[in-house]
């Protein structure tokens, strides 16, 4: 079985399994005690500090430890809105953040505050001039992922830092994607992790927060990592945290020029092999091991399940792959394909040969499943008048509706039109990706009296 979803989670390294079971005997006691086993534990805790904040590349009495990279996002954005409380209640986050920081955010605006969402480009990157186009006297925080978690694309945090701390605003960066890879550059203020990301165990996020910004912990205090995540420290998942994050970082030069190599290949490849692809994320400035594509015509959701029969572990961004009909808020904010999405990310070790197997089955698989769906149950297709068409698909998850407007396109002339009712979230982001891909016009969309009218005009 070959995994290619370390974006999700990464094998555990060996490294972090041998201080994890090193420490469980030398370090489940109490490290505020003061006696020889506590004495122990706290020496293990402060190594692991400053092992970590060496990595992230702060103070160690700049870092604390929490339950996970959730807790900590939760923790940094709400501990940071307080502490700036009298500046204002503007907070600042990309579309494209990881839920964690939205779901902040959403609880944010529901106390009341403001929130600004800073739109990205095709290639899932913000521009920082939009950034300071939407600073203002009351921001008390702004947030910008260093990488995208499901198209790989690095943010440019150095010139967003660089704009926020001239406004006097301070940044919080999430990191848990590209820590693994290296340092995240820029004048930050705060910043987020999370160990599974780098192979460390699951359950360790870890919180960093420069000297200087103003901070108000939320929630019961607590004498433990600085009153900013309470509770008993899980101080052998914490070692083991820190060992791995030092021998991922020793690796990663290496490592991240050889899975560069091979996420190349996948990018130049699939839309060689696989007719009807569109390659996502910017194709230079993205996370070594991450490689994202969304195939016309394809359920996502049995797509994923066939490449997992094949021996392929991989993930998704389609809305066919959810209990819901909303696809992936980020490949929604960048305006591209959402259905037939793969996401395939390499953890380090990947052998080449796994990644030439998933080449050679892919083709097929993609094949397989258009074929299912090629005659799916009957859509009424009405013949209006004139040179128009109109095609049914309420009641239709994706891909259907693209598919049913793929086979009528051709029936009617250049200049015609081809009118779509929807019902699915997903034909408002897949319509206009099918037009951009087929070299047909996208015209709009017009209110239904059940769904949505999505009009495309034939141009060739």
């Amino acid at each position: 079985m070959a995994y290619f979803d370390a974006a999700s989670a990464a094998p555990l390294h060996p490294v972090a399994r041998q201080a994890l079971l090193a420490s469980l005997d030398e370090g489940w006691a109490d490290p505020a005690r003061l006696y020889r086993e506590g004495r122990r534990a706290r020496l293990l805790l402060d190594a692991a500090r400053e092992a970590m904040a060496e990595c992230v590349g702060c103070r160690p009495d700049e870092l604390v430890f929490t339950p996970s990279g959730t807790r900590a996002v939760h923790s940094g954005v709400a501990g940071a809105l307080a502490g700036r409380r009298r500046v204002g209640s503007h907070l600042i986050v990309s579309a494209i953040e990881h839920s964690s920081v939205l779901h902040a955010a959403e609880a944010h605006e529901a106390g009341g505050g403001s929130v600004t969402q800073v739109g990205v480009d095709r290639a899932g990157a913000v521009d920082p001039a939009a950034y300071v186009a939407v600073l203002r006297e009351d921001t008390a925080l702004a947030c910008l992922q260093s990488a995208n978690h499901e198209v790989g694309t690095e943010q440019p945090v150095s010139r967003v830092a660089e704009a926020c701390r001239a406004a006097g605003v301070p940044l919080l960066v999430d990191a848990a994607q590209s820590l693994g890879w290296g340092r995240v550059e820029g004048d930050w203020s705060l910043l987020t992790g999370s160990a599974h990301k780098w192979g460390g165990p699951a359950g360790v996020g870890l919180l960093a927060v420069r000297k200087g910004v103003r901070f108000a912990p939320q929630g019961p205090g607590d004498e433990r990592e600085s009153g900013r995540a309470p509770g008993f420290e899980n101080l052998p998942a914490i070692v083991a945290a820190a060992a791995s994050l030092r021998a991922v970082r020793a690796e990663a030069a290496a490592e991240a020029a050889r899975l560069r190599e091979l996420t190349e290949r996948i990018r130049s490849r699939v839309p060689e092999l696989v007719p009807d692809v569109e390659v996502v994320g910017d194709p230079s400035r993205r996370l070594p091991g991450i490689v994202t594509f969304s195939c016309l015509y394809v359920d996502g959701e049995t797509l994923l399940h066939e490449l997992d029969r094949a021996g392929f572990s991989v993930s998704s961004g389609s809305s066919c792959t959810s209990s819901t009909l909303t696809p992936s808020h980020v490949l929604k904010a960048m305006g591209v394909l959402s259905e037939g999405n793969v996401r395939v990310s390499l953890p380090p070790g990947t052998a080449a040969e796994d990644v030439e197997r998933f080449l050679e089955v892919l083709p097929g698989t993609v094949a397989a499943v258009r074929e299912k769906l090629g005659a799916p149950a009957a859509t009424e297709t009405v013949r209006a008048a004139g040179p128009d068409l109109v095609v049914d698909a309420l009641g239709r998850r994706c891909p259907i509706p693209v598919i049913e407007l793929a086979k009528v396109i051709g029936d009617v002339p250049v200049g015609g039109t081809v009118r779509v009712l929807s019902d699915d979230e997903a034909a408002r982001l897949d319509i206009p990706a099918w037009c951009e891909m087929r070299g047909q016009e996208y015209v709009g969309e017009e209110p239904a009296e059940r769904g949505t009218a999505y009009l495309v005009r034939r141009t060739s």
